[in-house]
């Protein structure tokens, strides 16, 4: 194929192709980036147009397996619902395309993007919404901005931009912008937790045993959660490749593009009549509809004060009136809402523009549920749930640029039900906005857990909802796995902040509720510790914001977090444990050296604490480390008492016995055919049936008990077995 555009980027080659398939579209582009080849395709109806106020924009990634050279996996062999990655991405474009369309744009758009070929290095998200902003600008809509993405990683230490996938496994940061040549759009971003070798202060090992282990090593595990001056730098160089990046797109795709054609938008002129009469009359009417911060209280308020004013003007009662007064009071309430912000420094609901709302927090509310937290955050209550699992119970999935078949170990999964906002809406299947918000949540949490095989599924159920629910999953989330006894690197919060702005003023608020999400222009939801970011999502309304007030918005997002981790710290005081259901996981380290008297001769001993205690054990003979696990606390720490009990018992030297020498020994076992003795230094040695008396015996239990001390003579050695007689 003939390439129309090449395009040389930090770390990337994109060639594109215009006009040479999909020509019946209203736009395509085709992608290629090393082995990678995607085609996005723009299509608007020009025919029909949408009444209601909303954007029909639709963005679907589509993955092909034969991009890889695979064949669909499971009983049906082809490509069926779409992946989580797929939805995500689609998701990701359609956020990074929706502000460009004008306000007002009413037309049913299909932006489709499809991998036809995935270089097992290719960073798929980066070239999906490059190729869907090339379409969409040489197109024959009249939209002549262009928005691209560019990813930044740190891989040991150094900032890499447009990393390959390899580099951003081994990376500590994942950072997603996308943006115009002027403005930025979109931020993601999130940390990757690691396990570092730190030297112990105790030493677990006898130095006298080997001196090369006198100083032992362990690993501790890191969130490498990010300061917020070390994002804003980062931030800061990457944002300049991606303004540069745009720059190079549009001059390098302004002579493909098509001769534009008119498209109809929808009137968006308010009635400014409508909008006096209800300045003038209905002032106090708007302030308690404010008043009522639940969103179907609010609605309800709304809706019966258009109903009122229609009663008086009865010149108003038609449809086309009706829908233009919702407007005209749609506006005045939006407009009261900024302007008490801006000018009185006053929300809403009466709180300042730093106050967090009232936080409550019950741990273990579900006896039968692993763990289970209950957390309440004004009228936004998520009660997250967790389920543990083993190595087993993991997540398979399937993605085009690994090989064989991944297993996902941590899992958060957000449900939203109707009931939550007061709708009277059926239960479906899980949409783009859940699984973006579990998405966000497991981001938030996947980095300070380390689960050494083990899986973790997280469940956040909104039983309510006015603002930022995700955010309430992220903190329900950490207390879930602190009411499990899971341990954590770190205690993670999330706070959601807003921002109002008429260009002259700004204000940036914390712990925003669903109005001033509705009525603000940004959406800035922040996780992460005390000291740090672990997980970000931003997406802007206004068209782009400035590091500075950036930065502000992030150190006020941190005073906030602290706020909600204080209170979150002391009711982990409280936590009570499920230990009837709960199951427990134990590591700690033992001596390399006497791994064998642990495990026993043929794995006997082992296998009697395995059995008594009713766990898993899991022995690492290099370095020590021992992981028992089991259904309850109970059984895990009987078990490690025990193993600890092995270590520690005092040494007793070995004794070359012969045969014939005579020795007292204790009857540790008795079994059908005979009795095992153990002699004095813990051998242990047969007294067969037929060994035991000078007549028949019928039953060993008959004759010996078991703990009894009998002397026994060694008669014979069948290579590390040892057959005794009654001395």
């Amino acid at each position: 194929m003939k390439y129309d555009v090449n395009l040389e980027l930090e770390n990337r080659v994109e060639d594109y192709s215009f006009g040479d398939v999909a020509r019946q579209a209203n736009g395509s582009a085709w992608l290629k980036s090393g082995e990678s080849v995607i085609l996005a395709t723009v299509v608007i109806d020009e025919t029909e147009i949408v009444k209601d106020d909303f954007l029909p924009l639709t963005v679907q990634y589509i993955e092909k397996s034969y991009a890889a050279g695979k064949i669909p996996g499971g009983f049906f062999k082809r490509e069926t619902k779409p992946s989580d990655f797929e939805t995500l991405t689609s998701r990701i474009v359609d956020r990074s395309l929706r502000p460009l369309f004008p306000k007002g744009f009413g037309h049913p758009t299909q932006i489709t993007i499809m991998v036809f070929s995935a270089g097992s290095d290719a960073d798929l998200q980066v070239l999906a919404l490059n190729a869907a902003s090339a379409a969409l600008y040489t197109s024959n809509i009249d939209i002549n901005t262009s928005v691209c993405a560019v990813r930044a990683a740190k891989v040991d230490g150094e900032f890499v931009l447009n990393p390959t996938l390899s580099q951003l496994k081994d990376s500590t940061l994942d950072l997603y912008l996308s943006g115009t040549k002027d403005e930025l759009l979109m931020i993601e971003m999130r940390s990757f937790g690691t396990n570092e070798t730190q030297v112990s202060d105790n030493y677990i090992i006898d130095p006298m045993i080997d001196p090369a282990l006198s100083t032992p090593s362990i690993l501790v595990h890191k969130s490498n959660a990010i300061a917020e001056d070390d994002l804003i730098d980062v931030l800061e160089k990457t944002q300049t490749e991606l303004f540069a990046c745009n720059t190079k797109f549009e001059q390098a795709f302004a002579e493909y593009k098509q001769e534009t054609v008119a498209i109809e938008c929808k009137a968006h002129a308010i009635n400014e009549d409508m909008v006096s009469y209800v300045r003038d009359k209905h002032m106090s009417d708007i302030a308690s509809a404010m008043n009522q911060m639940a969103k179907s209280e609010r609605s309800t308020a709304l809706r019966q004060l258009r109903k009122s004013i229609i009663s008086t003007k009865v010149e108003w009662a038609d449809v086309e009136s009706e829908v233009a007064l919702k407007d005209a009071i749609e506006s005045v309430k939006k407009e009261q809402v900024r302007a008490q912000i801006l000018n009185e420094r006053v929300r809403a609901d009466g709180r300042t523009l730093t106050e967090v709302r009232p936080i409550s927090i019950s741990t273990n509310v579900l006896p039968k549920a692993h763990s289970s937290c209950l957390f309440t955050r004004g009228q936004t209550q998520a009660l997250v749930v967790l389920t543990m699992g083993g190595p087993k119970d993991a997540q398979m999935f399937e993605s085009l640029t690994d090989d064989g078949t991944q297993n996902e170990n941590f899992m958060v999964h957000y449900n939203f039900p109707g009931f939550s906002v007061g709708e009277a809406s059926p239960i479906m299947g899980t949409k783009r906005r859940e699984l973006g918000h579990g998405n966000l949540a497991k981001r938030a949490l996947e980095p300070i857990v380390d689960l050494d095989g083990d899986t973790v599924r997280l469940v956040s159920e909104i039983l309510e909802s006015n603002g930022s629910s995700s955010m309430a999953t992220v903190c329900g989330g950490y207390m879930a796995l602190k009411a499990a006894d899971i341990e954590t690197s770190d205690t993670v919060a999330g706070i959601a902040m807003g921002m109002v702005s008429d260009g002259g003023k700004y204000a940036i608020l914390s712990d925003i509720m669903g109005l001033e999400d509705h009525d603000g222009d940004m959406d800035f939801k922040v996780t992460g510790s005390k000291d740090g970011i672990t997980a970000m999502q931003m997406d802007i309304k206004l068209g782009g914001v400035s590091l500075d007030v950036l930065k502000e918005a992030l150190y006020q997002a941190k005073e906030g977090r602290s706020h909600i981790i204080d209170i979150m710290l002391d009711a982990e005081q409280k936590i009570e444990f499920n230990d009837g259901v709960l199951p427990s996981t134990d590591f700690f380290h033992i001596d390399p050296g006497v791994i064998g008297e642990v495990i026993g001769q043929a794995g006997k001993v082992i296998r009697e604490i395995i059995e008594k205690f009713e766990v898993a054990i899991d022995i690492d003979k290099k370095d020590g480390k021992v992981k028992v696990t089991g259904k309850n606390k109970t059984g895990v720490s009987g078990a490690r008492e025990h193993i600890e009990g092995i270590v520690n018992a005092p040494k007793v030297e070995k004794i070359q016995y012969q045969v014939g020498d005579k020795h007292e020994g204790v009857v540790k076992k008795i079994v059908d055919f005979g009795a095992f003795i153990g002699l004095p230094d813990g051998t242990d040695g047969l007294l067969h049936i037929s060994k035991i008396s000078d007549q028949r015996v019928e039953k060993v239990s008959d004759v010996l008990s078991e703990g009894e001390k009998i002397m026994v003579e060694i008669l014979e050695f069948k290579g590390n077995k040892i057959s005794l007689g009654r001395a």
